[in-house]
């Protein structure tokens, strides 16, 4: 297949391939100084809490690092190597702010050397690392990530638990000086009266009381300033779709919207969207844990796709976000790697079912059509209908039915779910219902309803499962009727191909199970097995298997190897696996933290599964 791209109107999309290999990427000048910062940071900390460390053969190396010596000196010693801690990550992410904060910092430092300690070497390298900062200061230009003032409680809390935890080491370290024999619970108070500058009932010998009530002091007083400053500072959120963009990316997906089936999820309002300097492509987004979180293909015209992800590719630049793709197709992957250098490993396999090709009918379909066939004889009833054709009441139901049966606080769902049901924007979504009639039908406020499917358009002629929700007390095998009914329905509808649920390292589990399975990949299949118990890894891909699809594989795109992990567990928050939103309590008080209710699918007999695994 040879496709004319912009940007490079004499190449062509290269053959299918697995793995993209590129070198690995030389040390850069941010790296360096960042690891620089860390060491640094954690020698002066405990230049500043240590006394024998201090006095040791280590002191040679710590009298030419920021910090000094006496009450003073370890206070300024363990502030600025907290500091420096704090600023790593930030340097070696290039950004802006880090970069002015080491700038003003190291200046400080050098200093206070001189005047408390005269160590001239101290004040030189001080100075030399500011230097080298000013000298690169090209390399710092990363924007803000997106921020809101929940940064300010968690700051308080991580640093007064670093603080308190210092503290005590602080209290403890000073044995021969300490006057009588303090208990654990003395020790403590000491820390606490210390942290907000007061004396405490511990008592020193000599100067060493000085110098626990400095170090003390100073580890409150940098809780307290960098609590105010992010607490204070202006807030910069997260990037979300506005009515413009939503618009033009509809414009899009009605020309182009065909091409991949997870288009339509482009139009989740929680996330940002980046367009080609020619408006005719587009790469939709989140930020997560400072990952870029890309999902499926481009949208819009593949001839437009390399400008859309240049700009997606300019804006992690500038933010210096790690660049990602979640669950793009071989086509997608092919052009993301060319246009970029990233590398591209296969994720998992989506199921699509060619609406012509199925039928109930033949031994391969015998379960399906035993369950279906017995849940009808139940007195269950199904109805496929767009969302357009159903009343506001009704949907009003379905809405709250499919929020009351998520079977879980966050929801699931990032890359193949869109987020809502029932949009009047939406008209064009699908929605299959079981109905049965019962004793508890007239006190129920879902009425007889006892399923739901959702579906999104796949261009003019299919459609993709967004999500499946059954209420607890229905008969089990809700989810097969309904894709049946759907399937069965989906002509009437001029719908000719439906996506179902993505089934993740589906090939590894159908050729793990094969005869002739190497050990190797047993042992894969083994390891996915055991993350099933978490993942339903293993009864999605089986549950999907269910209906003879067949199978389209998708990738992930990435930058390096080492960027997998990080990309992993921002994927994994993203689609809900893992929460590190702020409790209930606390997060209606910092509403910018917890992100906005999204859909998701469910494996059969689960509460709550999510379309991407």
């Amino acid at each position: 297949m040879s496709v004319t791209l912009d940007g490079d109107k004499s190449g062509s999309v290269p053959s299918p391939v697995r793995k993209f290999v590129h070198g690995p990427r030389p040390e850069s000048v941010p790296t360096l100084v960042g690891t620089a910062c860390t060491v640094v940071g954690l020698i002066d900390v405990g230049a500043g809490v240590f006394p024998r460390f201090r006095h040791s053969r280590m002191h040679t190396l710590a009298e030419v690092l920021p910090g000094a010596l006496g009450p003073f000196a370890a206070a300024l010693s363990l502030s600025a190597g907290v500091l420096l801690l704090l600023l790593a990550h930030g340097l070696k992410r290039r950004k802006r702010r880090a970069w002015r904060a080491a700038v003003v910092l190291l200046p400080a430092g050098a200093l206070a050397q001189f005047v408390y300690r005269h160590s001239v070497i101290g004040t030189l390298v001080s100075l030399a690392l500011c230097l080298l900062l000013v000298r690169h200061r090209g390399e710092f230009a990363a924007l803000p990530d997106p921020r809101s003032r929940w940064r300010a409680l968690a700051n308080f809390v991580l640093l007064g638990a670093g603080s308190l935890g210092l503290g005590l080491i602080i209290v403890s370290v000073h044995p021969g000086r300490v006057v009588g024999s303090p208990s654990i619970a003395d020790r403590l108070q000491h820390v606490l009266y210390g942290l907000f500058g007061f004396e405490g009932p511990v008592e020193y010998a000599g100067v060493t009381s000085w110098t626990v009530a400095f170090s003390l002091g100073a580890l409150g007083l940098l809780t307290a300033v960098t609590t105010i400053y992010l607490a204070f500072r202006p807030e910069h959120p997260a990037a979300r779709l506005t009515e413009d963009d939503e618009a033009r990316l509809r414009a899009l997906l009605e020309k182009h919207g065909g091409r991949d089936s997870l288009g339509h999820f482009a139009l989740r309002r929680d996330k940002g969207v980046v367009f080609s300097p020619s408006g005719k492509a587009a790469v939709c987004y989140r930020v997560v844990s400072g990952v870029m979180l890309a999902s499926g293909d481009p949208i819009g015209d593949v001839e437009a796709w390399p400008g859309a992800i240049e700009r997606f590719m300019d804006e992690a630049k500038a933010h210096s976000w790690t660049p990602a793709v979640m669950g793009c197709s071989e086509t997608g992957g092919e052009v993301w790697t060319r246009e970029t250098g990233l590398d591209a490993l296969e994720l998992g396999d989506e199921a699509v079912v060619d609406v012509a090709d199925f039928s109930l009918a033949g031994r391969a379909m015998r379960n399906v059509r035993q369950m279906v066939k017995r849940i009808e004889r139940l007195g269950y009833e199904t109805r496929v209908r767009r969302i357009r054709d159903i009343g506001e009441a009704e949907l009003a139901r379905i809405r709250r039915a499919a929020a009351d049966w998520r079977g879980t606080d966050n929801e699931r769902g990032f890359s193949m779910a869109l987020g809502r049901i029932g949009d009047p924007a939406d008209g064009d979504c699908i929605i299959a219902t079981a109905h049965k009639a019962d004793e508890h039908t007239a006190d129920s406020p879902y009425g007889d309803l006892k399923a739901v499917l959702h579906f999104v358009p796949w261009g003019r002629d299919g459609m993709s499962l967004d999500l499946m929700r059954r209420d607890r007390s229905a008969d089990p095998g809700m989810n097969e009727l309904l894709i049946v009914a759907a399937l069965q329905a989906a002509s009437q509808l001029s719908v000719e191909r439906v996506s179902l649920n993505f089934a993740m390292f589906r090939s590894a589990l159908a050729r793990g199970e094969k005869l002739g399975a190497g050990p190797v990949l047993r042992t894969w299949r083994g390891l996915l097995i055991f993350l099933s118990r978490w993942f339903q890894i293993e009864s999605l891909y089986k549950f999907n298997a269910k209906f003879r699809p067949r199978w389209e594989p998708r990738f992930v795109v990435y930058r390096a190897a080492r960027d997998l992990p990080r990309i992993s567990l921002a994927a994994m928050q993203a689609e809900g696996f893992v929460n590190l939103a702020l409790p209930r309590p606390l997060a209606r008080r910092f509403p910018g933290r917890r992100p906005r209710p999204c859909a998701h699918t469910r494996a059969p007999g689960q509460e709550h599964h999510a379309r991407a695994a």
